[in-house]
């Protein structure tokens, strides 16, 4: 049963797949798409999307990470999917899911989820481009502007060789709005036989019982809900060896704010390395808005930061976080200091661990 961490497009990039799976329970990332039009891309802009392929595919933490493509010719893409497998991604994926409006408007994305026979032709393009060692799998959405061929779809992608199928319970039209509708993943399900990752308003435990419970996939995709509680595989991870009896010795069971100090710091280092300086704060900020859902003393820290845009001001409260949290606990936990020394060595990052 394995938890997946799911693409978003300017927001959940590299520096975050990086803090994120630090924290543990993530068995393997998905990165945000690279846009394939009518050339063969270079290799700086896979490794500009996907750093993680100059670490033998993996994030700092050992995560593996697949790197997606995103396009609609069949040609390029298998092109760009034979230049990036020699780059030794942990597999490629084809993006059949994104609902920007740009993307679509350039035919990628979910905008292909209306033809079935292209999607086809794209997998089977770059199944065959690939070394049969290279997973080549597929995210799509249940449809565009309703779902009545979503079933077409996942057989087209089935019977052009993926190896395995995430599907976003929601189409194009539903954008994010709740609810996911994850019996018309079990639908989907009877139709096909390769493996299936359920993906769509994963927030909490119960979700993700009740999700496999409707869906029958084993296996989930979560996005928004790991950046709102950067814990929640771990608690996943928690509650299945509980259920199968499993021992619960060495299995955390939550992630408190105070573990998460380090991996703020973490996150900014490893952000601003290839972020501008005036766009900093935002990224910061950004995050902590969805923390703030899970953690009270998140919302505290947006609030001391809402109009903060300096980010040598941003980099001193960093460097006194522990200072102002300090007064919730005297000990820090065994799972902090183990945190913490997975990072980089970098000075200004020594000061967020509380000693």
């Amino acid at each position: 049963m394995r938890i997946l961490l799911a693409p978003m497009e300017g927001l959940l990039d590299h520096s975050l797949r990086d803090t994120l799976t630090r924290v543990g329970g993530i068995d393997l990332c998905v990165s945000e798409f690279i846009r394939v039009t009518d050339a063969v891309l270079p290799k700086r802009a896979f490794y500009r999307v996907v750093p993680e392929l100059l670490n033998d595919g993996k994030t700092v933490a050992g995560v593996p990470v697949k790197a997606q493509l995103l396009g609609s010719n069949p040609e390029v893409l298998a092109e760009n999917a034979a230049r990036l497998a020699q780059l030794r991604p942990a597999g490629i994926d084809l993006n059949f899911g994104c609902p920007a409006k740009t993307v679509n408007r350039h035919r990628g994305g979910a905008v292909l989820l209306d033809e079935p026979e292209l999607i086809g032709q794209i997998v089977a393009a770059v199944r065959r481009a690939v070394p049969a060692n290279v997973p080549v799998s597929a995210k799509m959405r249940l449809g565009f502007n309703d779902d009545t061929r979503a079933e077409d779809c996942a057989q087209a992608i089935e019977s052009a060789g993926a190896d395995e199928l995430v599907v976003h319970a929601r189409t194009k039209a539903h954008g994010y709005r709740p609810p996911a509708y994850w019996e018309r993943i079990a639908d989907v399900r009877q139709c096909v036989k390769l493996p299936m990752v359920a993906n769509g308003e994963i927030w909490t435990v119960a979700d993700a019982v009740r999700c496999r419970e409707v869906t029958g996939c084993q296996d989930l995709m979560i996005g928004r809900g790991m950046i709102n509680n950067p814990g929640l595989a771990l608690e996943i991870k928690y509650h299945d060896a509980q259920a199968q009896g499993l021992s619960l010795a060495n299995l955390p069971q939550t992630f408190s704010w105070k573990q998460l100090w380090p991996l703020l710091g973490v996150f900014w280092h490893r952000m601003s390395l290839h972020v501008a300086s005036r766009h900093r704060a935002g990224r910061l900020k950004q995050w902590l808005n969805y923390l703030r859902r899970h953690y009270p003393e998140a919302q505290q820290a947006f609030d001391t930061l809402r109009w903060v845009h300096d980010p040598k001001v941003i980099q001193a409260w960093l460097q006194h976080l522990p200072e102002t949290q300090a007064s919730s606990s005297s000990m820090t936990s065994q799972s902090t200091i183990a945190i913490a020394s997975t990072c980089e060595p970098v000075d200004e990052l020594k000061t967020l661990v509380v000693l």
